[in-house]
C-alpha cells in the first residue's frame, strides 16, 4: 500500500515546519550535488530561511557570480543596474591597480628584474634614489631633533644640579644657625646662675663651755 499524498501548504506548527525544513533543505542540497557529480553540471542552489538564514551550494569548479553571469548572458536578463555595473567596473579596476602596485613593489626589492629591459630599469633607478635621499634627509631631522633634545636635558640637568647645591648650602647654614645659636644660649644661662653665698666656719657655742 503506498504512501498517500501529501498537502502542500503551510506547516501550521512552528517545530514541525522547522523540521520540515531542514529535510528538505538538506535534500536538495544533496540532489544538487548528485546531479553536479554524475552529469558534470554546474549548479548553484541559494536559500533562505523564514527567519532569513541563508543556505547556499555551488559546484566546486565555479562561483555563483560566474553562474550568474551565465545565466545573464543565455537570457539575455540584466540582473544589476547600470549603478552595480559601475561598481564592479571600479572594483576590476582597484584589482589591477593593485596588481600593478605589487609588481613595482617586487622591482623596487629587486625581484622579478630580468624581464625588464634598460628603459624600463631607469624610473626603478631613479625612485630608489629618490627614495634613499628621502630617507637621509629624514635620518638627519631625527638626528638633529636628538642633538637638541640632548642639549635641553643637559641643562636641565645642570639647572637641578644647581637648586639642590644651593638647598644644601641653605641647609648647612641653617644648621650652624642652630649651633651657634644653641651655643649662645649656654652662655647665657651660665651668666644668669647665682653666685653661691659663702659658707662661714662652723662657730662652737662659748655659753656651753662655760
Amino acid at each position: 500500500m503506498g504512501r498517500g499524498k501529501i498537502e502542500i501548504r503551510r506547516i501550521e506548527n512552528a517545530t514541525n515546519r522547522q523540521v520540515t525544513f531542514s529535510k528538505r533543505r538538506n535534500g536538495i542540497i544533496k540532489k544538487a550535488k548528485e546531479i553536479s557529480v554524475l552529469c558534470d553540471a554546474k549548479v548553484s542552489v541559494v536559500i533562505f530561511s523564514s527567519s532569513n538564514k541563508m543556505f547556499e551550494y555551488c559546484t566546486p569548479s565555479t562561483t555563483l557570480s560566474k553562474i550568474l553571469e551565465n545565466y545573464q548572458i543565455n537570457c539575455g536578463k540584466k540582473l544589476w543596474d547600470a549603478k552595480h555595473e559601475n561598481l564592479n567596473a571600479e572594483i576590476d579596476r582597484i584589482k589591477k591597480e593593485n596588481d600593478n602596485m605589487q609588481i613595482e613593489l617586487r622591482h623596487l626589492k629587486g625581484e622579478d628584474l630580468n624581464s625588464l629591459g634598460a628603459k624600463e630599469l631607469i624610473p626603478i633607478e631613479e625612485a630608489l634614489s629618490n627614495g634613499i635621499t628621502k630617507v637621509r634627509d629624514k635620518q638627519m631631522d631625527l638626528w638633529k631633533l636628538l642633538k637638541k633634545n640632548g642639549r635641553m636635558l643637559e641643562e636641565e640637568n645642570k639647572r637641578l644640579s644647581f637648586l639642590l647645591h644651593q638647598q644644601h648650602l641653605s641647609m648647612d647654614g641653617n644648621v650652624r644657625e642652630l649651633e651657634l645659636g644653641y651655643h649662645h644660649k649656654d652662655r647665657n644661662y651660665a651668666s644668669q646662675i647665682p653666685v653661691a653665698f659663702r659658707v662661714q666656719p662652723f662657730q662652737p657655742n662659748l655659753q656651753e663651755n662655760k
